[in-house]
């Protein structure tokens, strides 16, 4: 039964950093500069989630939950613009800025809220059903 609990947390620790990846990619949607000042625009990422639990500790809850598999980097998720005044446009007054559409990101954000909030039901129930249980067995 404690199995239940394990998956529903997996899946809120796995939708909190899909928040937090959202999050990251809409704060950063006009970023084109790195810590150091220099031309180096923001790169969208995405969360990569798997099946499974690679960290429990047996063999058969491994295969339950869910996990971040990997942020994948999006290396193509740039578009030109044109802004012949701005000090990183090239010769043709091109600059490339990251292609963060804030609509997707924030239908992307209420999927991952909704997951979220799903998860925290399944964790509630089974905990009710437990409490239930002691109780008949006591």
């Amino acid at each position: 039964m404690y199995g239940a609990l394990d998956i529903s947390t997996s899946g809120m620790i796995a939708q909190r950093t899909r928040m937090d990846v959202i999050a990251a990619n809409i704060a950063n949607a006009h970023s084109l500069q790195n810590a150091a000042g220099e031309y180096d625009p923001y790169l969208r990422r995405a969360v990569m989630l798997a099946p499974g639990d690679p960290n429990a500790a047996r063999r058969t809850g491994r295969a339950m939950g869910v996990h971040v598999a990997e942020i994948d980097v999006r290396t193509d998720a740039l578009r030109r613009e044109h802004r012949p005044d701005h000090p990183f446009a090239d010769a043709d007054g091109y600059l490339m800025v990251p292609d963060i559409d804030p609509t997707v990101e924030w239908v992307n954000a209420l999927q991952a809220s909704r997951a979220y909030e799903a998860n925290v039901a399944a964790a509630e129930t089974t905990k009710s059903m437990m409490a239930q249980a002691l109780r008949l067995i006591a």
